[in-house]
């Protein structure tokens, strides 16, 4: 990954744009099932990621204390059986401690998007030898979690015919919404190269994803808030020339963002002020929505410093960043 992430933040995010084009997605008579129609926007504008194998916080417990309702579990990966998906890759993707908080979840109204890959393999991606097999382990995933919401967290390298292969018959049979996490190469340069050329042969296979720039850790000059947005717009600019089809509003539609709160790995600061900054923009532009990583870093039990997985490294009370960013859904 461009930055690396230390070992006890559970991975963030990528990011990959291309340069290629496609045509606009199909008109409504020829439509593909409905839950496929937009991006996460309609659903899903405020999903902030929870590292679901660690014990706390739990989904209902943020639930309660935030009504936050939507989340971005992290991370199925492969596991020592190979193309089996695992919580973390250790943990039965049918544990209780992860599906019964997502049952209560649903039970009070939210729901889930479930993220593939992160910093840390086995990929899922890298663990099944097939198209087939992999669209198989996909399903599996969704099926146990009762989604219809796919992130693909790409921060390392992946068979990217295959994955885009199986993304598109998982989208076709069941109308799953697709996103890409990639990796922001620079603040005026936009997500990395081979980002790009994941979504470059997406869009050849006709996939429909949403562009999910990790906003967070590259090289930038001035104001970090700033770097932010001008990272986001930048992808915006490349998600043009791989989509020249679409109108700005439709390429706004399919762009995401999602910032580390507090201190990141890579030494800059994203402050409750950088949050304010970045969400202004994004509603400004009328993207699709907007995660953070992370639930459980988002308090101050570290105020002096540090990159945690359970704090933010920054003077904050209890949940202040979703509160911020809750203010995109409103």
């Amino acid at each position: 990954m461009l930055p690396k992430r230390l070992a006890i933040i559970a991975p963030a995010l990528a990011v990959g744009l291309a340069v290629a084009a496609t045509t606009l997605p199909a008109a409504a008579d020829d439509a593909p099932p409905s839950h496929h129609q937009s991006t996460e926007a309609a659903d899903f504008p405020v999903a902030p990621y929870i590292d679901i194998t660690r014990d706390t916080p739990k989904l209902t417990d943020v639930a309660s204390a935030t009504g936050q309702k939507t989340f971005t579990l992290a991370f199925i990966l492969g596991s020592a059986a190979g193309c089996a998906p695992a919580w973390g890759g250790t943990i039965d993707l049918n544990d209780a401690s992860v599906i019964d908080q997502v049952k209560a979840l649903h039970d009070a109204g939210g729901d889930v998007v479930v993220s593939s890959g992160g910093a840390a393999g086995p990929y899922l991606e890298n663990s099944c030898s097939s198209a087939d097999d992999l669209y198989g382990a996909y399903t599996k995933v969704l099926d146990a979690t009762g989604s219809n919401h796919l992130d693909v967290d790409v921060e390392a390298s992946i068979p990217t015919a295959m994955v885009n292969t199986a993304l598109k018959r998982l989208q076709d049979d069941r109308g799953t919404t697709i996103s890409y996490t990639l990796r922001v190469q620079g603040q005026d340069y936009g997500i990395d190269p081979s980002s790009v050329s994941i979504l470059q042969d997406a869009a050849s296979q006709g996939l429909d994803v949403s562009v999910n720039p990790m906003v967070m850790d590259f090289g930038y000059t001035g104001d970090w808030g700033q770097a932010m947005i001008d990272a986001a717009q930048a992808t915006l600019g490349q998600m043009k020339q791989i989509w020249p089809d679409y109108s700005d509003d439709q390429l706004a539609a399919h762009l995401g963002v999602t910032p580390m709160i507090g201190d990141n790995d890579s030494g800059m600061v994203t402050t409750q002020d950088n949050a304010r900054s970045l969400l202004s923009w994004a509603r400004s532009k009328h993207i699709g929505y907007i995660r953070f990583w992370s639930i459980g870093r988002d308090n101050g039990g570290c105020a002096a410093g540090g990159v945690r997985p359970d704090c933010s490294g920054i003077a904050q009370s209890d949940y202040e960043f979703t509160s911020i960013f809750q203010g995109f859904a409103g």
